[in-house]
């Protein structure tokens, strides 16, 4: 959801939708001033042993906005996005791009995987695609 939408992100799993308690704590004590880190969700999930979609749809619930994507796409601020395209882009991440598009977009999860598998950082891989005109979709939150 977009920032146009922050205070109804709830709406996208129904009015009777509640988070687990012991989650929506876990999540609480991580935000401030209604936000959440991108990294922090994942902590969350990790310590929860969670997806972290369904943290995301509690952070949803809990109407708190997710900011410092970890791919630089959001919450940074008043330009929001910090992703600028590469200068270049290496042949061999390049082909990981390409090889992991889903209908011509990159999954953020793949996203991930790419970055690890080269030993690059996260955002050096959302530079390659902005570089490259490829858009990455699925946010492994649901924030997009």
């Amino acid at each position: 959801m977009t920032h146009q939408d922050k205070g109804k992100f709830a709406k996208k799993h129904g009015p009777d939708s509640q988070p687990d308690p012991g989650l929506a704590k876990a999540v609480q004590e991580r935000a401030q001033d209604g936000e959440i880190a991108c990294a922090a969700v994942f902590t969350v999930a990790a310590d929860r042993k969670m997806s972290p979609a369904e943290v995301g749809a509690a952070i949803d619930r809990l109407e708190i906005s997710i900011v410092k994507c970890q791919l630089g796409f959001f919450g940074y601020g008043p330009g929001r996005s910090i992703v600028k395209p590469a200068a270049s882009v290496a042949p061999e991440l390049e082909g990981a791009i390409r090889n992991a598009l889903v209908k011509g977009r990159l999954p953020c999860g793949a996203a991930w995987k790419i970055a690890e598998n080269l030993g690059v950082f996260k955002m050096a891989v959302s530079s390659a695609c902005e570089r490259l005109g490829i858009r990455i979709s699925a946010c492994q939150l649901g924030a997009f």
